[in-house]
């Protein structure tokens, strides 16, 4: 029986877990003896004992729905019958807490809740104390052996609900891995798709929304290294007007040109952002103002002049460290009103050259 014997190490059902719930319930040597002694008589009432259950049983229209046709209800009697002999052997070890697990573990499978067990071990129980009083009628041992039947029936009941509340646990489980293996297999999706917004499908630089999560990455290091970090914001000169004049295709090609020229003027440490239509970010790290201007910012306009003479920008760099740090919202800020101060200086026709 190996299935059983699985649940009773699950249940760490031994020997001496029986004794122990035999004190707890106080059922001891002479309330088995007494029951023993009950053994031949209540085998002469067995099957008025059964038919008298199931009769009532079957007049339950739900019970009687749970119970189905009539070879099921036989091989009930018959179980019932082996149970009720089983009460009175006198004999409650580890193979008699077995049959109990597996009888929890029936009802269980088969639908029975737990109310209808109840209810089906109340009349059991009736039954059997109506049919004691004529088979015992000494008083004072009928008390004894009705009591001794009460402990008994409650450390059944205790051990059948325990395969109830296993078998409810191993359900609870069985939907935890599912729900698990549903939750990886979204991670996993929602991680490709993160992947695919991670880079703008136009130019192959990172997204803005990770922008910030690149800027305080690269603030941190510089921090625990003492070192500067410059920050550029980039801006097509009048890109709606290309857009108009020359048409959206043009546009994108600007856009794809100036990705291409970010990435080949920064360093392996430095981020190249997309920010949003014609704007870009370049996270430099170790870099101050002056480096950043005069080495990044030269080296992309004059490689975007050979590509596309037509076509100018407006720079915003700012810079923090290495004596104090700005936030990553204060160095967008900051970063953004530069870019747009060069860009209405230009404007204005101020522009230095």
């Amino acid at each position: 029986m190996p299935i059983m014997k699985t649940l009773l190490e699950q249940l760490r059902v031994t020997d001496a877990e029986i004794r122990v719930r035999k004190r707890l319930l106080d059922l001891s040597n002479e309330d088995a003896e007494l029951l023993l002694e009950c053994s031949a008589l209540v085998e002469q009432r067995l099957d008025t004992i059964v038919d008298t259950f199931y009769g009532i049983q079957t007049s339950n229209p739900e019970i009687a729905a749970l119970i189905g046709d009539a070879d099921t209800l036989d091989r009930l009697q018959s179980a019932q019958r082996r149970y009720i002999l089983d009460l009175f052997t006198g004999i409650y070890d580890l193979e008699y807490a077995n049959n109990r697990l597996r009888i929890g573990l029936v009802h269980k499978r088969i639908g029975v809740e737990p109310k209808y067990y109840l209810s089906a071990v109340y009349l059991l129980r009736r039954l059997l104390e109506e049919n004691l009083t004529d088979l015992v009628p000494e008083p004072e041992k009928w008390q004894r052996v009705v009591k001794a039947l009460d402990k008994l029936i409650y450390f059944d009941v205790t051990l059948v609900f325990e395969t109830y509340i296993q078998s409810m646990v191993s359900e609870i489980e069985a939907v935890k891995n599912r729900t698990e293996q549903y939750a990886r297999a979204l991670e996993e999706t929602v991680a490709m798709r993160t992947g695919e917004l991670r880079t703008d499908s136009l130019t192959g630089l990172t997204t803005r929304r990770f922008l910030h999560e690149a800027l305080q990455r690269t603030l941190k290091a510089a921090q625990r290294r003492e070192e500067p970090v410059s920050l550029i914001f980039v801006d097509v000169d009048d890109f709606k007007d290309l857009n108009d004049e020359r048409g959206h295709a043009y546009g994108d090609q600007v856009l794809c040109e100036l990705g291409k020229v970010l990435m080949e003027a920064a360093r392996g440490e430095d981020t190249c952002v997309r920010y949003g239509g014609d704007e870009f970010c370049v996270v430099l790290a170790n870099s101050t103002e002056a480096q950043a201007v005069s080495t990044y910012c030269q080296r992309i306009k004059s490689l975007l002049a050979e590509r596309l003479p037509n076509v100018s920008l407006s720079l915003g760099v700012v810079q923090t460290g290495p004596e104090h740090y700005e936030k990553a919202e204060t160095l967008l800020k900051n970063a953004d009103q530069r870019m747009y101060q060069e860009k209405t200086i230009k404007k204005n026709g101020l522009a230095k050259h």
